[in-house]
């Protein structure tokens, strides 16, 4: 098995088995949708995502951390405007307008 292969198995795994459901999904389905467009190089910055805990990728991901640890690159970029009313008719969540 090659690095890259070796490299996506573990971000497969790392984004699927959180901790927490709520980011399981939402990084799972992230993963699913682009581990197969990204180059080597923003492989290893998803990868550098998935080492922080869930705690620090919520507050940063729902814009309630400002000052978070979690890197300006083009793979955090694509996370950030991942569109999660995708990630909810996928797991066939239908919101209200209440």
């Amino acid at each position: 098995m090659n690095e890259i292969n070796s490299l996506k198995k573990k971000i497969k795994y790392r984004s699927e088995y959180r901790g927490i459901k709520e980011m399981d999904l939402l990084l799972g389905r992230f993963v699913n949708k682009y581990i197969d467009k990204l180059k080597y190089d923003e492989l290893l910055q998803l990868y550098e995502v998935l080492e922080f805990d869930d705690d620090t990728i919520f507050k940063w991901y729902s814009n309630l951390n400002y000052n978070s640890l979690i890197p300006q690159n083009k793979v955090t970029k694509m996370l950030k405007e991942f569109n999660p009313s995708d990630l909810a008719e996928r797991v066939g969540f239908e919101p209200t307008n209440e």
